[in-house]
């Protein structure tokens, strides 16, 4: 459940209040004046599937957005109301997904420090052969947000948000491979590998450098469930399957560089380039179609009323 609180004027409060009554999800609809008399704040609770509605209506009323704001609500009684939700049509909410996809389309120090973590953590897994630490290092990274930020900036043709998901997404990946170069030079010049190591030796390199159909499938696959997982909030249960296609590619491109090997390198960097594009179209095509179907869920709902 979503909560709308706004500021109109006296004048302007009443035929505000009359539009935001007859809107379609938009209930308890209350208005109350401020201390001073100079404006009425208008208050409602909106279903997440008119969220989108509702904007439009703002926007014919030509409300400025500093004027109001709208706040998610976790409802937890009565039961009646739960199910409601969970059963209108149009459930999905393309101004949730937009809010979510802003929060994380920026590099932030939050977001440096955990690639950076990931990436020591995997570049350790590709010199030790060693799969539960590359499995620890995908449940670290949050690579997830800006290839999720991403495809909603292209679906919803927010030409800005792809920009900045995409220097987002292009920094945590370089940063994971520069952590992952210094860390193998540095171990290496310190002869704490083997004076014949080279990373062709690593289990890892058949999954992080060389492609062939189920590469394909798993970042189409992995797609899927980053759009889903994030228009529900449910990121984290998923972080791993999206990370499976970039995390090991980034630091196996890493130690290969830290090691001159960089024939290695170019395949693992092959790899993350494929893995990352065949991401974004699945993420897209999945979250156009959620946001299609709901449009229709809600025409239908609309014309039955």
């Amino acid at each position: 459940m979503l909560h709308l609180r706004l500021e109109a004027s006296v004048s302007e409060s009443e035929p505000i209040g009359r539009r935001l009554e007859s809107a379609p999800g938009v209930k308890r609809v209350l208005a109350a004046q401020t201390p001073d008399g100079r404006l009425v704040v208008l208050s409602a609770d909106v279903e997440p599937g008119s969220a989108d509605h509702l904007l439009e209506i703002l926007g014919d009323l030509e409300i400025e957005a500093a004027s109001y704001v709208l706040t998610r609500l976790d409802v937890v009684a009565p039961i009646s109301t739960l199910r409601m939700q969970r059963s209108a049509p149009g459930g999905f909410a393309w101004l949730e997904v937009l809010g979510e996809a802003r929060a994380s389309s920026r590099p932030l120090a939050r977001y440096l420090a955990m690639m950076s973590v990931a990436a020591i953590i995997a570049a350790l897994g590709v010199i030790e052969s060693n799969s539960v630490l590359i499995v620890g290092a995908m449940a670290v990274s949050p690579d997830l947000l800006p290839i999720c930020a991403l495809s909603v900036g292209v679906v919803g043709r927010r030409w800005p948000l792809v920009g900045r998901s995409a220097a987002t997404l292009v920094i945590g990946v370089a940063l994971v491979a520069t952590v992952g170069a210094l860390l193998a030079f540095a171990l290496s010049a310190a002869g704490l590998l083997a004076s014949d190591f080279n990373v062709r030796q690593s289990s890892i390199g058949a999954l992080a450098a060389h492609t062939d159909y189920s590469t394909v499938l798993v970042a189409l696959a992995a797609g899927i469930a980053a759009m889903l997982s994030f228009e529900t909030r449910a990121s984290a249960a998923v972080g791993v399957a999206i990370s499976v296609t970039t995390i090991p590619a980034s630091a196996y491109l890493g130690v290969s560089v830290g090691l001159g090997e960089i024939s290695e390198g170019l395949g693992a960097l092959a790899v993350l380039a494929i893995n990352i594009a065949l991401l974004i179209v699945s993420g897209t095509a999945t979250l156009f179609t959620q946001r299609l179907v709901a449009a229709r869920a809600a025409t239908r709902a609309s014309d039955g009323a």
